[in-house]
């Protein structure tokens, strides 16, 4: 498993009438966590899709349990929990200190260009299997 804590403090045009975070705005905190957990192990979104490789979302689910409100600090907990096979999986926790906020996951197929399915580019795997050892050795430490 790959794992990065991403911290957002929650802004007045992220929240609703009811002073609670608008829920479309956790998936936009999910894609910003997603972008640096990618760019914190050298998988730099613009470099791969440079490369000619996107990581689409086509599938996208919250579980909300409590919201968050104006001001508040958040972490946005960004878990990659196995290599990929045929669509990459990136898990999501919310996090308010310890208390769970919200949960949730994207899915990602792997495509080239012109926007056709494709396997996950050895590179891509490569990458995230050190990085996974790396994670597991430094977890076991």
């Amino acid at each position: 498993m790959i794992q990065y804590d991403h911290s957002v403090r929650v802004y007045y045009r992220d929240v609703d009438k009811m002073n609670i975070v608008y829920y479309s705005r956790y998936f936009e905190m999910f894609e910003e966590a997603r972008t640096e957990l990618l760019r914190s192990i050298g998988l730099d979104v613009t470099a791969l899709e440079n490369s000619g490789t996107t990581l689409p979302v086509v599938e996208a689910h919250a579980d909300y349990k409590k919201g968050a409100g104006f001001e508040d600090e958040l972490i946005v907990r960004t878990m990659i929990p196995e290599l990929p096979k045929g669509k990459l999986r990136i898990e999501y926790k919310v996090l308010k200190g310890e208390e769970l906020l919200v949960s949730g996951f994207t899915q990602h197929a792997f495509t080239n260009s012109d926007g056709n399915p494709m396997r996950a580019p050895e590179m891509i795997l490569e990458v995230l299997l050190s990085v996974a050892e790396s994670f597991k050795h430094s977890q076991c430490s």
